[in-house]
C-alpha cells in the first residue's frame, strides 16, 4: 500500500458520514417503539455473558470514542480479555456500575489507565479484572473492521501520537459530521 493509499483510508475512516445513520436512528425510518435497557444492568449483563463464554455485540453511546467509534452509528463485538496490550478498547468497570468502553493507555503491573480517543484530558484507572471484555471487531453499517487489523492499529497509534492537538482535530471532524 502506498502512502497515498494509506492517507485514503485514514481519511476515509476518519470522516465516514454519520449524519444520515443518526437520523435514521433516532426519529425516521426506526421500525416503531422500543424500549432502552439502562446501561448499568445492560452492561453487567454483558459482562456474565462473556464471562461464561460468549461473545457479544453492543452498539455504541457516547461521543468519548470518536472518530473510531461514532455515537448511535456503530457497534462493537466484545470477548474475554486474554491479553490485554496498549492500545486495546476494552468495556471497563471504573466504579460499581459505571462502565466505560475506552482505550488502554498505559498498563503497570495489575493497573490499566484508559482514556477515550475523543478526551482531550482526563484518564480513568482500573485493574485487570475489572475489564469485562476486549473489542475484537468494529461494525459500521458499511463495513466491520478487526481490531488487530494492521492499518488499524496504525491509524490507533498515529491518532494517539496527536495528543496535543486531538482538540483541533476533534473541532474539525465534528464540523463535518
Amino acid at each position: 500500500m502506498g502512502i497515498k493509499d494509506f492517507a485514503f483510508n485514514v481519511l476515509h475512516f476518519f470522516f465516514t458520514p454519520v449524519r444520515r445513520i443518526y437520523r435514521r436512528r433516532n426519529g425516521r425510518n426506526t421500525g416503531g417503539p422500543h424500549k432502552e435497557i439502562p446501561n448499568h444492568i445492560l452492561l453487567g449483563m454483558v459482562r456474565d455473558m462473556i464471562r461464561e463464554g460468549h461473545t457479544a455485540t453492543i452498539p455504541v453511546k457516547g461521543y468519548s470514542m470518536r472518530p473510531f467509534l461514532e455515537h448511535l452509528r456503530d457497534r462493537v463485538v466484545l470477548d474475554a480479555p486474554h491479553v490485554l496490550e496498549v492500545g486495546d478498547a476494552v468495556l471497563a468497570e471504573i466504579a460499581p456500575g459505571h462502565y466505560v468502553l475506552h482505550r488502554i493507555i498505559r498498563i503497570e503491573g495489575d493497573r490499566l489507565t484508559l482514556m477515550g480517543d475523543g478526551n482531550v484530558k482526563g484518564t480513568e484507572r482500573c485493574r485487570r479484572q475489572d475489564v469485562a471484555g476486549v473489542v475484537t471487531h468494529y461494525l459500521r453499517p458499511t463495513r466491520t473492521l478487526s481490531a488487530s487489523d494492521a492499518g488499524l492499529k496504525r491509524c490507533i497509534r498515529l491518532w494517539r501520537s496527536l495528543l496535543p492537538v486531538r482538540r483541533y482535530l476533534l473541532f474539525a471532524y465534528r464540523a463535518m459530521v
